[in-house]
């Protein structure tokens, strides 16, 4: 085995995705598989020991998932490189990950060449994004810029925060209950949301509310 091959740990409940994820690395000096786990606590034991150069890590996992894993490996092995690799490319399931510390972020569905490629990015510390995740990431990023609430819409948002029904608002704000419901429309387009618990939940992330 060449000493410049790239370690790798695998990480992920099912056998038959770790059994086809080793036999991509197999038949080349370039790449060693140094461990292989079925769940969070198991990677951060195993990566502890074998000091692997990049962990490829399953997201959703029994016992402990992956963003779980993965800011602890950040923690207790910061020189490791991790690369998610998933089927779940979710606004949440992303931000979670890469905010945890994951290097970068591939979908399960990669071609073998598209994988054995991000490896080797991972391995230098190169930022590797699925297609379909860097858009998501882009149009969250903009999100903001463009979703700029008016003083009327916070005002809103606030008193929805509080519990106030749309009819209260109204009252409160002396506009119709079509206004608020106008309002209310605007604001979850802007925040990138569907409906009232979630807009207060991304209002109170982004401090629009206390």
């Amino acid at each position: 085995m060449s000493q410049q091959a790239i370690r790798l740990l695998i990480v992920d409940d099912h056998p038959i995705v770790r059994d086809g994820l080793r036999g991509a690395f197999t038949g080349t000096e370039e790449f060693e598989v140094v461990g292989e786990a079925a769940h969070g606590a198991e990677a951060v034991t195993l990566a502890a020991a074998a000091r692997p150069d990049v962990v490829l890590m399953d997201l959703r996992m029994p016992e402990m998932d992956g963003v779980a894993a993965i800011r602890l490996l950040r923690n207790q092995v910061p020189t490791v490189r991790i690369l998610v690799l998933t089927t779940f490319d979710t606004d949440s399931d992303v931000l979670l990950a890469i905010e945890a510390g994951a290097t970068g972020y591939l979908l399960k569905d990669a071609p073998v060449e598209d994988l054995l490629r991000a490896v080797r990015s991972a391995a230098k510390g190169e930022s590797v994004l699925a297609p379909s995740v860097a858009g998501r990431l882009m149009s969250r990023v903009r999100r903001p810029a463009h979703g700029t609430l008016s003083e009327r819409e916070r005002q809103v948002l606030r008193l929805v925060a509080d519990g106030a029904t749309n009819r209260e608002v109204a009252a409160t704000l002396f506009i119709s209950e079509a206004s608020t419901k106008t309002h209310l429309v605007h604001i979850f387009d802007k925040l990138g949301v569907r409906d009232r618990a979630a807009a207060v939940g991304e209002a109170f992330r982004r401090g629009l509310v206390t």
